[in-house]
């Protein structure tokens, strides 16, 4: 192991034209990209919130509808972001080979994965925002507090982007990442409170769920939904955070080793 792969990250500016190299790449596609990331988070809202939402009770002193409106924003934006980290990051570093033609000019692999994060974290953002226009348009909530949910999504955005980094720089093929869809994503869709309170899970998989990231970020949408705000959410929003520069630094070290052979 060479003790450079270990050094850390070297920040700089160069990271904004790969970003907006993404940006006109995906302008060509865009109407599709925003489809198909809306329909699945919309589909679960609507589906479940009306036919589910007929058949229980009020969950924390809110409609059905509304205690799943919260979840889905975090879940949108969560599937958003790691798409485009694992999908459409590998295509890029992999398939394609547009960060061996990145990596000739004068830029570093540093600001290469920062650009492939922060681009990531874009598109989950829009995402989220556009869910949330939904919620505003089925009158779900009229709190002005909900605009909050526009940077959580941000930084939702940034800790799946982070960690999908993550599986990409260790996946030698596409379908290495159904393994992570499948152990990671959906079990964690399932334990952090999307679409149940937390709190109706035996003692042992409520403390799984407190170290999981989408559970922070549900903990803060809920309350703003709802007109009040989070408690804790400095906690909530530093864990998510943490989840983020943790994930950038593990996979800018898993990209060094993976390119350096």
């Amino acid at each position: 192991m060479k003790t450079g792969h270990y050094a850390l990250p070297r920040l700089s500016f160069r990271f904004i034209p790969i970003w907006r190299r993404h940006f006109l790449v995906w302008k060509k596609v865009a109407a599709t990209s925003i489809i198909g990331h809306l329909a699945d988070p919309i589909i679960y809202l609507l589906g479940l919130g009306y036919g589910l939402g007929s058949l229980l009770p009020e969950l924390g002193g809110t409609s059905y509808m509304v205690f799943l409106a919260a979840g889905t924003v975090c879940y949108g934006t969560m599937n958003s972001a790691s798409f485009e980290a694992l999908y459409s990051g590998f295509s890029r570093m992999h398939e394609q080979r547009t960060w061996d033609a990145i990596l000739n000019t004068p830029v570093t692999l540093d600001d290469v994965v920062l650009a492939e994060i922060l681009w990531a974290a874009s598109k989950s953002l829009l995402s989220g925002a556009a869910v949330l226009l939904v919620i505003w348009l089925l009158g779900l909530s009229h709190s002005p507090l909900t605009l909050w949910l526009i940077p959580l999504a941000l930084l939702v955005g940034l800790c799946f982007a982070a960690i999908g980094l993550i599986m990409t720089a260790l996946a030698p093929s596409y379908d290495f990442f159904m393994y992570y869809f499948t152990l990671v994503i959906t079990p964690m869709m399932l334990l952090c409170g999307v679409f149940f309170p937390v709190t109706q899970l035996p003692p042992v998989w409520q403390t799984v769920s407190a170290v999981l990231p989408l559970t922070h970020a549900v903990d803060i949408a809920r309350p703003l939904m709802n007109g009040t705000l989070p408690p804790g959410v400095l906690l909530h929003a530093g864990v998510l955070f943490g989840y983020a520069v943790a994930g950038f630094y593990v996979s800018m070290v898993l990209f060094r080793r993976r390119l350096s052979q």
